[in-house]
């Protein structure tokens, strides 16, 4: 019985990693009511999914324990492997360069040159001309390299 507690807790927590993964990033002041309700939903359920019946003292340390030692290990494989790494944080993607718009990247990311522009204002940029490169992190901020005019 510890055992199938063990793998339902197991399952959870890397279930709900890839399914992060998979919903994709967004700086994180720029999350939807949306996105928050999914965050907030996607655990609720998988806490139920967990415990289903079983709600012992041993069955919730066992499930504490597993997802602490779940997260513990894939911190170590990320820290020790750079593609495990890029697997579950992605890569930094660049969404505009020389005055141009990856427009398929932001597509798929689902970020408008709003969001961007909005990032640059923050730095005291006003105009795309000042923004010599804009990239989105891979821990989900958009950071803005001002032009050499710009930066003075």
């Amino acid at each position: 019985m510890a055992a199938f507690t063990v793998l339902r807790a197991a399952f959870g927590y890397l279930f709900l990693v890839l399914m992060v993964r998979v919903v994709g990033r967004r700086p994180g002041k720029q999350l939807t009511p949306f996105e928050f309700i999914l965050v907030f939903y996607l655990g609720g359920l998988t806490l139920t999914g967990m415990v289903g019946m079983e709600v012992s003292l041993t069955n919730a340390l066992c499930q504490i324990f597993t997802v602490a030692a779940c997260h513990y290990i894939l911190s170590y494989l990320r820290y020790r492997y750079d593609w495990v790494a890029q697997l579950l944080d992605g890569v930094p993607l660049i969404l505009l360069e020389d005055k141009h718009w990856r427009s398929d990247t932001m597509s798929r990311m689902r970020i408008q040159d709003d969001d961007v522009m909005d990032m640059a204002r923050e730095q005291g940029i006003k105009h795309l001309s000042g923004i010599q490169i804009a990239v989105l992190e891979s821990f989900g901020e958009i950071s803005i390299v001002p032009t050499e005019s710009e930066s003075r």
